[in-house]
């Protein structure tokens, strides 16, 4: 499909989106769709053969392919680390150990699909049939769902086996925390320092995957919570185009901007778990009567011509003028390292892009419009008791003070700035770097997050939009960095045992720090 018919394609499909804001879903099993995704050969390398942990889940699938190692072995080295680890880490709200061991005992008698022995971490977002699913919030503290969200429903049926639910902001609004603010999940590279920033509300499957307690994971992004972990803790997260992946069965933060989509350990990964995420959901209008997904797999794989890696096709790389401009002297370093890198890479063209005067308006103030979304789900709870949204209730109640007409302009802002992207931005690039995950969370575009360097021992990344529907576009510039790079190799030493942590980090975040937080 040409870009100008998915850019036309998308347009309709974003006003449909809008316009069916106000309607509810109808409970139903989620569904599950023939799976057709192909895996790559890869090169195992020697580190996996000694620690499974250390595996790729492009090198864990190869292993149990060939015989070379069992999902119960995987699964039991996961759990041993979670088991010794996971009290500083704080990763996971529940475990589920026993089935996880059933499911790796059947997936050794009887492999069967492209994900099969292969343990994940689930957001506990994300409905799962009888485990209890709490948003880390009050109001769903008891909540046991009795299906699967198609996104588990389609990992499961892919082979996949759940280790556990992932920590998370409550109801995804803040880094995870208790429902009362008290910080839970760390940035894996900081382990006994609470106050180093692990992301957003994602933290928990981030840090899963990052402190090797999992081979990959998925959440959800509304205000840049799969991007920003991935960032924050050397990871390659991807959020696909609105629409790419089912949402049903997943708790709602904003109808037009929640997206799920996967933390993984490298380009390689994130395409894998994509291909079996993406496709329509006959639950989720937002997935209906898009493109066909590409091969996302064949995207993530690099391109080699005399023995160096390159671009599969001529890539304009968006450089917007404020991405060097951090008053950070070791994040500047690693971003014209990065830049530097890239040029090297043959099909890489950097291009010079401006922003539109009113860019700053349209993302910042007009943002707010994405509490009111929020708040309409959830009205009922807000009206009956309060102190249910615990040290997160100041975002929801700037929700109830935005008026409809308020709600109506920021609509007509989001055209404007869907428009200046389309037509302006992307017009000068097929690729475009960020600061912020903002704008494109705001219109619902692809991006990527994924490592660049280090800033004093804390991981430094970068994040990459694209066009409507072009997940594989942004896909083919991260593997082609990635052969050239080892970044994203490079994993977190492990933590001490017993939960230790600095005595002086702060316990819990003030009600004023969530709302500044909030996603």
């Amino acid at each position: 499909m040409s870009r100008n018919v998915s850019r036309r394609l998308f347009l309709a499909r974003t006003s449909a989106v809008t316009g069916a804001a106000a309607l509810a879903t109808v409970p139903a099993r989620a569904q599950a769709v023939p799976l057709k995704t192909s895996l790559p050969d890869v090169q195992v390398r020697k580190a996996v053969l000694s620690d499974p942990t250390e595996a790729t889940l492009a090198e864990a699938a190869w292993l149990i392919r060939r015989g070379k190692l069992t999902s119960t072995a995987l699964v039991r080295a996961y759990l041993e680390r979670i088991e010794a680890y996971d009290a500083t880490y704080q990763a996971y709200a529940t475990v589920t150990a026993k089935q996880a061991l059933a499911d790796a005992a059947k997936a050794d008698r009887r492999r069967t699909g492209p994900l099969a022995g292969i343990p994940l971490c689930i957001k506990d977002n994300f409905f799962t049939a009888g485990v209890r699913t709490a948003a880390n919030s009050f109001i769903f503290d008891t909540f046991t769902p009795p299906y699967d969200a198609t996104a588990v429903a389609r990992l499961s049926k892919a082979g996949a086996i759940m280790l556990g639910k992932g920590q998370m902001g409550p109801l995804a609004t803040t880094r995870a925390t208790t429902p009362d603010g008290r910080i839970t999940t760390v940035n894996a590279w900081t382990p006994s320092d609470p106050r180093v920033d692990p992301g957003g509300s994602s933290t928990g499957p981030a840090c899963a995957v990052a402190g090797r307690m999992a081979t990959s994971s998925i959440g959800t992004q509304t205000g840049g919570s799969i991007v920003l972990p991935s960032n924050q803790q050397n990871l390659t997260g991807l959020k696909p185009t609105m629409g790419r992946t089912s949402v049903y069965g997943v708790i709602p933060l904003s109808y037009t901007r929640d997206h799920v989509g996967p933390l993984a350990r490298d380009a390689m990964d994130a395409a894998i778990m994509l291909s079996v995420l993406a496709g329509p959901d006959a639950h989720d209008p937002r997935t209906l009567g898009l493109p066909r997904p590409p091969d996302f797999v064949r995207s993530a794989t690099p391109v080699r011509r005399d023995g160096k890696a390159r671009l599969r096709r001529t890539t304009r790389i968006g450089v917007p003028a404020d991405y060097l401009s951090t008053s950070d002297p070791e994040v500047l370093a690693a971003r014209k390292e990065f830049l530097a890198t890239l040029e090297k890479i043959p099909g890489a063209r950097l291009v010079n892009v401006t922003y539109p005067a009113d860019w700053g308006l349209l993302t910042g103030t007009f943002n707010d419009a994405r509490l009111a979304e929020r708040t309409e789900p959830f009205r009922p709870f807000l009206q009956k008791d309060l102190t249910k949204f615990g040290v997160s209730l100041l975002s929801w109640l700037g929700g109830l003070m935005l008026s409809g007409d308020e709600w109506i302009t920021a609509q007509r802002a989001k055209a404007h700035l869907l428009e200046e992207v389309l037509d302006d931005v992307l017009e000068r690039c097929d690729v475009v770097l960020q600061t912020s995950p903002v704008p494109f969370d705001i219109l619902g575009l692809p991006e990527i997050g994924f490592p660049i360097g280090f800033d004093a021992g804390v991981p430094v990344g970068t994040i990459l939009g694209g066009g409507p529907y072009e997940e594989d576009r942004l896909l083919e510039v991260v593997a082609a960095y990635q052969a050239v790079t080892d970044w994203h190799w490079r994993r977190p030493a492990n933590p001490p045992a017993g939960g230790v942590r600095a005595k002086a980090a702060p316990r819990r975040l003030d009600p004023f720090e969530a709302a500044e937080e909030s996603a």
